[in-house]
Parts: C-alpha cells; structure tokens; sequence
C-alpha cells in the first residue's frame, strides 16, 4: 500500500502559471510599442557662447566675469557654457562694444565707461557723484527707477545690437596714484593723467592731462614716466596691476567714479535666439553675481589694502574736502553742457535725479553713522597710566 506522500500527484510541467502567462505578455507588449515608437534620443543640446572681458587675466575683475559665467554654466546643468577670454584675445578692451554687437563675440563683461566717445550719456551710469548715490543705488535706480528703459534706448539710438546686463557695485574709486600727495586743486595742473569715461572732461577741466588707457597699459606708462597720475579703481586691482611697484602714494576718496558698475552684455540676435529658460537663468545670475561680487570685494579690497601698508609701504591719504568740492563744482558745469545739445544725456541725468532725490533722503535718515560705530570700537584711546 503506497503512502498519501505517494499518491499525490506532480503538477504537469506542460501547464504554463497565470503570473508567468502575464509577464510574457507584458514583455511582448513592451516588444511591440518599441516597435511601433522609435527611440527618442535625450542627448542634451549644448549651446557655446564665447565671451571676452575688457580686463587682464590677473585681475579680479576678470575673476568676476569668470565668477559669472560659471554660475550660468552650473544653473544650466551644462546646456549653456560660457567661455570668458581676457582682454585682448580677440579683442583690445575699448573695442568689446562692437565685437559684440557684430556678433564677432556673443557676450563680454566690461563697463559702460569705456563706450564714452559712442554716446557721453552711457557714462552717466559709470562717471561722476551721481548726486551722492553709491553703485548699489545706481542699481536700483537702472532696474526700478526708469533706467533700463533708457539705457535700451540709448544702445537703439547708437545701433547697438546688444543685451545688456548691469551687475557688481564698485564702492568709491580713489583719486588715484600719484608721485607726491594732492593737497589742493592746483596740484593736479599739468598732470598727465589716466581716467575714463565722463572724468576725462572733469580732470581735463581741472587742468591735468588725460591720457584713457585699459587697464593693463597704465603701470607700465606710470614706469616710463608717460604719466605723472592714474586711477583704476580698487586696492585689489591696483595690488596685482602693480601700483605699489611705481608710487607709494594713494589718495582716497574722488566724486569722478563714486558709484560704478559692471557691464554684462550679449548680441541681441544671440541673446534672443536662446530658450525661455535659458534667458531667465541668465538675468537671474547676473543678479546672483552681483550680490556674490559686492561680498567678495569687502573680502579682498579690505585684505590688499591692509597688505598694501603693512607690506608694500604705500600711504594712503584722503583727498582734501577743496579737491572734492572742486569736483562737485565743475561736475555741474560739465553736465550741462552736455545737456544743452544731446536730449537722451538731459533725460537720463533727470532720471537720476528724480530717483536720488528720494533715494538719498532715505538713506541718509535711515542708515547709522558708520564712522562713529567704527570709532567706538577700534579707535578708544589707550588708557591713562597712573
């Protein structure tokens, strides 16, 4: 007698399971709708902007460009690049405006100062006190108070095919790099001198000799004695250009560039052939930038200008107030003048105006007396002995 472990029957290998029926039929089915669709490729489309910037490969400001365009190439996960040349690689310096109008370059990073002789109004943004308004307030101004508007305006009447993005608060440039110090107005007669922009008029008017060169140029011509002054704009700049090897004297504090700006441009036609996305990456990291710029320069300037005393012997001093007020007074002269027969430099200069007007009030009310805090802390007179 078989036991009931015997008598039990093998399931038939013949008869398929219900699970593995639908597997094969799923596989069958994904089998026939490959068939039926191709594959779509997702390679990303990649597309490369060549841009180059008006400023020496050492220099900060270079690092600033390259600053902005890594930010672009990391929000866009790679699907837009952007190459940042130094000055002279495709391009000189003063001739960024129209490489990239042309198209012979997409994009560069630079300032709207050195564009002066296209239109005296673009150095409104760049040049003078600007009624008392720092770079940031500028900012504002360019972006909610009418001044992008105007400045579009202004790259139309001049045939500009460009996009134009303004990024990066400079604090207050010096006076500049001189062989002895400034004391009085009448020193800076029959000086040659470097600057650019609308403070070629207002150095002109204040008797020196202006000589506008880009940034890599002015050391060496300070070396060889072609000029007896120069400014650029900031310790960090001015460190690694190689002031400090030509003059050891500095002076701080001029209304001839109080409140300028970085100019982040692109061909138009280029600019307006990228994809929706790719156009708000863009304005965004130039905002991105700007603020990133702004917080770098308090890191480095203040650390050069420290160094610049404690190791390369350069003395600093303030420009003295009749300097200042000289400045202030011919900066009235000059812009209306240019006022008188160009309506566009007339408009923007209201603008301004307009917005300082309120802006300045404002800010002067509202913001604490910084020196008096700085003094409190850092310069309490030493205790009396005894």
């Amino acid at each position: 007698m078989k036991s009931n472990h015997d008598q039990k029957k093998p399931q038939s290998s013949a008869r398929p399971s219900r699970r593995k029926f639908i597997g094969t039929a799923a596989t069958g089915s994904a089998a026939a709708a490959a068939l039926a669709f191709p594959m779509i490729s997702t390679a990303q489309t990649v597309t490369n902007l060549r841009f180059q910037s008006t400023w020496p490969a050492k220099d900060i400001f270079h690092e600033y460009a390259l600053d902005f365009a890594k930010k672009v190439n990391d929000m866009t996960g790679g699907e837009l690049k952007i190459e940042v040349l130094p000055a002279g690689a495709v391009v000189p310096a003063f001739g960024l405006l129209d490489a990239v109008s042309k198209g012979t370059l997409d994009g560069g990073h630079g300032v709207m100062g050195y564009n002066y002789g296209k239109q005296s109004a673009i150095a409104l943004w760049t040049s003078g006190p600007v009624f008392g308004m720092d770079a940031n307030m500028v900012l504002a101004w360019h972006k909610y108070g009418g001044g992008q508007a105007l400045l579009e305006k202004l790259y139309t009447q001049i045939g500009a095919n460009v996009i134009s993005f303004l990024s990066g608060p400079m604090p207050t440039q010096p006076l500049g790099w001189f062989k002895k110090p400034i004391t009085k107005p009448e020193d800076l007669k029959g000086l040659k001198f470097r600057t650019n922009g609308l403070a070629i008029d207002l150095f002109t008017a204040m008797g020196a000799a202006v000589n506008a060169l880009p940034a890599g140029e002015i050391v060496p011509a300070l070396d060889r004695g072609l000029l007896d002054g120069a400014e650029f704009n900031n310790a960090s700049s001015d460190r690694v250009l190689g002031f400090p090897d030509v003059s050891k004297v500095c002076m701080l504090q001029s209304f001839h560039q109080s409140s300028e700006q970085f100019d982040i441009s692109f061909n138009k036609s280029k600019y307006n052939a990228l994809a929706p996305k790719l156009k708000a990456i863009i304005q965004n990291a130039t905002e991105a930038a700007s603020a990133d710029m702004s917080w770098k320069a308090i890191d480095r300037y203040s650390t050069d200008y420290r160094d610049m005393q404690t190791k390369d012997g350069v003395k600093f001093y303030k420009t003295p107030d009749a300097v200042l007020q000289t400045q202030l007074k011919i900066w009235d002269d000059i812009v209306a003048k240019k006022g008188a027969d160009n309506p566009l430099f007339k408009e923007v200069e209201k603008s301004q105006r307009d917005f300082a007007t309120r802006a300045m009030k404002w800010d002067m009310d509202t913001n604490n007396n910084r020196r008096m805090a700085y003094n409190h802390y850092f310069m309490k007179a030493a205790p009396k002995k005894g």
